[in-house]
């Protein structure tokens, strides 16, 4: 259930993921230097990402944005003075699109319309938003199955065989989106055509790279092949995480200008992932080559 206004409220669940977040950068940061501890970050990253999408399935499409939203709620009123109403931020009916009570009253007017829109939707956009949040996720955690624990996915099921599933779920997730985001053009809050052709933009960056990880695969260029796939969980990572971690940072400093943080998480984070991606691989290669050539030298 929502929880709705009338009284101010401490929402203990977005604190824990606050504090969820914060052990997990601690870690990430870790891993910079640790490729070792990658699979420790990955495996709390997809409890967490399973947190935020598999509460849309159980409690319902408006529960889970009105949890998104909040999250965004402390950084986006920081500052604020009593009665101030940035261009970027409005109020929702009864608040119910936050689990923050009074304490938060105005919000980033893409949350206010993205929970409108799902709160009595017809039944093709939310199965669309369902499909696209479980097809995704099962994608998500076959990709890290490819990426990570291979050796031990090949003991149940072959390599190619998980690249399959991946790549269907992922096409369907992909579909689902993709359709979603053809009705954005009429939403203001969300930037109107320029967030349509952005989801788009995104949706080419996730998928084309998977592609050619595919493509690469099929011409038996496994060198390739791995560069790729790296890419894809790159634009995947940017996708889903750089797309939320962006918004905490623009929000509050675009606040005058609508739809203006939105817009740049949509069209940066994929990209911006897959470059962080191919710069952590180069990274870890070159590693290994001289770790490589010492051990040969010696």
């Amino acid at each position: 259930m929502v929880e709705r206004g009338g009284e101010s409220t401490v929402p203990i669940s977005v604190l824990g993921f606050y504090a969820a977040l914060v052990l997990w950068g601690v870690l990430i940061a870790r891993g910079l230097s640790r490729p070792r501890e990658w699979s420790l970050v990955a495996a709390i990253g997809l409890v967490l990402l399973l947190f935020l999408n598999v509460r849309y399935l159980i409690e319902g499409a408006p529960a889970g944005i009105a949890f998104f939203v909040s999250l965004y709620d402390v950084f986006d009123n920081m500052g604020l003075s009593m009665g101030e109403t940035p261009a970027a931020m409005a109020a929702c009916v009864g608040n119910a699109c936050s689990l923050w009570g009074d304490t938060y009253t105005l919000h980033q007017s893409w949350g206010v319309a993205f929970f409108d829109r799902f709160v009595s939707a017809p039944a093709l956009r939310t199965n669309a938003l369902y499909i696209h949040l479980a097809c995704n996720s099962v994608a998500f955690v076959l990709m890290h199955v490819q990426l990570l624990w291979s050796d031990r996915a090949s003991r149940v099921i072959s390599h190619a065989w998980l690249g399959r599933l991946t790549m269907m779920f992922l096409t369907i997730g992909t579909g689902a989106a993709l359709y979603l985001a053809s009705e954005h053009d009429a939403v203001r809050e969300y930037g109107g055509i320029w967030a349509e052709w952005g989801f788009y933009s995104m949706s080419l960056c996730v998928f084309g790279a998977a592609m050619m990880g595919w493509r690469m695969a099929r011409r038996g260029d496994w060198g390739m092949h791995r560069v790729w796939m790296i890419r894809f969980a790159g634009a995947m990572y940017g996708a889903f995480w750089l797309f939320r971690a962006l918004l905490v940072v623009t929000g509050p400093l675009f606040r005058e200008w609508e739809t203006v943080s939105l817009l740049i998480s949509i069209w940066a984070s994929a990209p911006l992932g897959l470059l962080i991606a191919e710069g952590l691989r180069r990274r870890w290669d070159s590693r290994s080559s001289k770790a490589s050539a010492v051990s040969l030298s010696s």
